[in-house]
């Protein structure tokens, strides 16, 4: 099997490859072609392929590549054409007959390319590319359940989104100007850019999740970039909707489990030895989180009387992203003079004060420190120092923006979490 049987300059072969690279360009076929059917199933005047026809779309592709290597790489342009020309029929004389629509050409052309690739050894890349094909194809009900649901106004907001993240960030100045040399344009609108987005994939959780799933999931996602972000966002909506406020103390409080694992990551990638003895503070910090989190999500569960007709109010609410942008540009300068004044009178005054924006940024400046020119526990202390800052920073945002029912939830769900951090920081220390 692993004789070569077939060699061309700067290409070879064996039979086994051969083999399996062409079972797998019949497999993709295969897939996508019983996804295609499956979906057709029931077009009285039948579909312009099926199962079959995918497979031997894709073995075409596949023997397409092995006559450009034994012949000519011009073949593959021609048949390439040739194939193209054919989907090109296909389509005419289903549109002629009143079914228009190109999802199931386009798809047969992907299918050629897939089998095309598959024999040169791409197999990894063909097959991902495959299921993400095959997922594409089969969310056509969805999506259309989807739109069908969305407003004029939803749509706007995405279009106002979509606007900014490519058409206004990417041209900011990606320099630093203003007091201290920090304030970088770009930055400050990707703060804005993240803190809206929060608020536009909550409302569309909520909408078509309902509250309960869609916050929860809203404040595990935003907790992935700033759960800070998420603390903000969800203090001031439940002012607006105060019958949710142990939602949003949910959505809050998972936004924290998952910074603790990113905390984690982070001291992963940048120096895994920071990590001895770090373990056991980091667990202690997220087994409080996850057991707060779980106690009010069984509570907020078992509260009746949530009001299931909800405001979603603004989808994008970008005034309130602004405000957030300007306090986070302040709480920066704040942070340059503090560290200007006190310079190098310790790493920890440092971390206690870029605890008031971001842990991400100091725990990657630590641990990149770390075993250098500064030892691990230092740095492993500057962390947890950094997270209580940044514990306390958002028990004063809950307080300040949230309701009442809010504020009394996540005074006793942080405070059990700083709680934890000094525990975590009396391990390290004793």
């Amino acid at each position: 099997m692993d004789e070569i049987i077939l060699q061309a300059p700067n290409f070879e072969m064996t039979q086994l490859e051969f083999i399996t690279r062409l079972m797998t360009a019949t497999g993709i076929g295969l897939v996508i072609g019983l996804e295609r059917e499956f979906a057709q199933k029931d077009i009285p005047e039948g579909f312009f392929a099926g199962t079959r026809t995918y497979a031997l779309v894709a073995i075409l592709g596949f023997m397409t590549s092995l006559l450009g290597v034994l012949f000519s790489e011009n073949l593959i342009l021609v048949i390439t054409a040739g194939v193209a020309l054919i989907i090109s029929l296909g389509y005419f004389i289903t549109a002629w007959k009143g079914s228009v629509g190109s999802t199931t050409e386009f798809s047969v052309f992907i299918c050629f390319g897939l089998g095309l690739i598959s024999f040169y050894g791409y197999q990894s890349i063909a097959l991902t590319l495959t299921v993400i094909v095959t997922v594409i194809l089969s969310m056509k009900l969805k999506v259309q359940k989807v739109i069908g649901k969305l407003t004029q106004e939803e749509i706007y907001a995405f279009v106002q989104f979509v606007v900014m993240a490519l058409l206004i960030l990417p041209f900011l100045p990606n320099e630093n100007y203003g007091p201290y040399d920090v304030i970088n344009p770009r930055e400050v609108g990707l703060v804005v850019l993240l803190t809206s987005g929060i608020s536009f994939v909550g409302y569309i959780l909520m909408k078509f999740m309902g509250a309960n799933k869609g916050i929860l999931i809203t404040g595990i996602l935003g907790g992935l970039v700033s759960s800070t972000a998420v603390t903000w966002n969800f203090s001031k909506k439940s002012k607006e909707t105060p019958s949710l406020s142990l939602n949003y103390t949910v959505g809050i409080l998972a936004a924290a489990c998952i910074m603790m694992v990113r905390v984690f990551f982070l001291v992963f990638i940048f120096n895994k030895a920071m990590l001895n003895g770090f373990i056991l503070p980091l667990f202690v910090l997220f087994a409080s989180a996850v057991g707060i989190t779980a106690y009010f999500n069984k509570k907020q569960l078992s509260n009746t009387s949530v009001n299931t007709d909800i405001p979603l109010g603004d989808p994008l609410n970008l005034k309130d992203a602004f405000f957030f942008g300007i306090l986070y540009t302040g709480i920066l300068i704040l942070v340059s003079y503090a560290n200007a004044e006190y310079g190098s009178k310790g790493i920890y005054i440092s971390s206690l004060i870029s605890g008031l924006t971001d842990i991400d940024a100091i725990t990657i400046s630590v641990s990149k420190l770390a075993g250098n020119t500064i030892d691990f526990t230092t740095a492993q202390i500057a962390v947890l120092i950094a997270t209580l800052s940044n514990t306390i920073v958002k028990i004063g945002i809950s307080i300040s923006a949230g309701s009442k029912t809010l504020k009394k939830s996540i005074i006793i769900g942080y405070g059990i979490v700083f709680v934890a951090g000094v525990i975590g920081f009396l391990i390290l220390n004793f």
